[in-house]
């Protein structure tokens, strides 16, 4: 999978939108799969349009608190893409680093927000608050 700063600078010398959401359908075909069991209610991420789920998992990680690692699939080509942008951000990176990222500042940064519809751009938020709120309850299960 590739890093945030692959895709920064790949969506940066691509001048065409058609372009940047091949780019996108490319990156989401480059997720790992996610197994059929993990395909829960409970792993779904709800504001979203389309179906997306996001599985967590988290290791203790000595003094810098919890790492987390995702996987996700979504049954939308451009939103696996986005997933897979949200991965190259927060996954495997402790619960801290995590919430202190500015993931919709990358959104607005790469053009993602005036280029896909509100609903998509609802989801992509949805799908932020749901690690988020994973970080958050990593970091208070590490500290009990």
């Amino acid at each position: 999978m590739a890093d945030i700063q692959e895709i920064i600078d790949n969506f940066s010398v691509l001048d065409d939108w058609d372009d940047r959401y091949r780019y996108l359908i490319e990156l989401g075909r480059e997720l790992p799969p996610l197994a059929a069991s993990a395909h829960t209610d409970a792993n779904k991420v709800q504001g979203c349009a389309s179906q997306v789920w996001l599985e967590t998992d988290v290791r203790p990680n000595g003094a810098d608190g919890p790492v987390l690692t995702f996987s996700g699939d979504s049954d939308a080509h451009i939103v696996r893409g986005l997933i897979a942008v949200l991965f190259a951000i927060f996954s495997g990176r402790t619960a801290k680093d995590i919430l202190s990222a500015d993931a919709l500042a990358l959104f607005e940064k790469l053009g993602l927000r005036e280029h896909l519809t509100p609903q998509r751009s609802n989801g992509f938020r949805s799908m932020i608050e749901r690690i988020r709120s994973e970080a958050r309850a990593a970091v208070t299960a590490a500290a009990i």
